[in-house]
């Protein structure tokens, strides 16, 4: 069985949870979106079910696909310790922004005239 993480890696996966954020979707407006077939798009949501990121309601005959919260959360849970990495990267990256428009070309040349 393949993994949460396996399952996003496909960036086809990827687009289908992007749709099911916004609403839930039915089989057919996924294919209508993604414009790939429906036996492709049956086969993404197979495995997007598999690993629980997915899940249907049904409604009469139609049935609806929608996200289910929970493994996001926890791949969000874990994530969260690698957050003041991307904090310290963004500082320095900022420090050095800042650093480069204080030493802008024109800057350098109306020194050296002086």
């Amino acid at each position: 069985m393949m993994t949460v993480y396996e399952a996003l890696a496909e960036p086809m996966r990827r687009k289908i949870l992007d749709l099911l954020q916004e609403r839930p979707r039915m089989v057919n407006e996924l294919v209508e979106e993604l414009k790939i077939s429906q036996p492709g798009v049956s086969k993404h949501l197979r495995i997007l079910r598999e690993v629980q990121l997915v899940r249907v309601r049904q409604q009469s005959q139609r049935h609806y696909y929608e996200i289910d919260p929970a493994p996001l959360m926890e791949i969000d849970n874990w994530l969260a310790s690698y957050r003041h990495l991307w904090a310290e990267n963004m500082e320095r990256l900022d420090g050095l922004l800042t650093r480069l428009q204080v030493e802008k070309p024109g800057h350098a040349k109306e020194k050296e005239k002086e």
